[in-house]
């Protein structure tokens, strides 16, 4: 799966995924929330 269709998935532009995972990117909890569940994985807190 490519960023594009990682993006999409998760609602937001590629452009907005490259920057928020790029080194100093400080992406919001909503945006790795997003990209996580695109890429099938689920996020926990214990």
């Amino acid at each position: 799966m490519g960023m594009t269709e990682v993006a999409k998935k998760a609602g937001v532009t590629r452009a907005r995924l490259y920057k928020s995972l790029a080194d100093g990117g400080k992406p919001q909890f909503a945006t790795i929330s997003k990209v996580s569940e695109a890429l099938g994985c689920r996020l926990a807190i214990a």
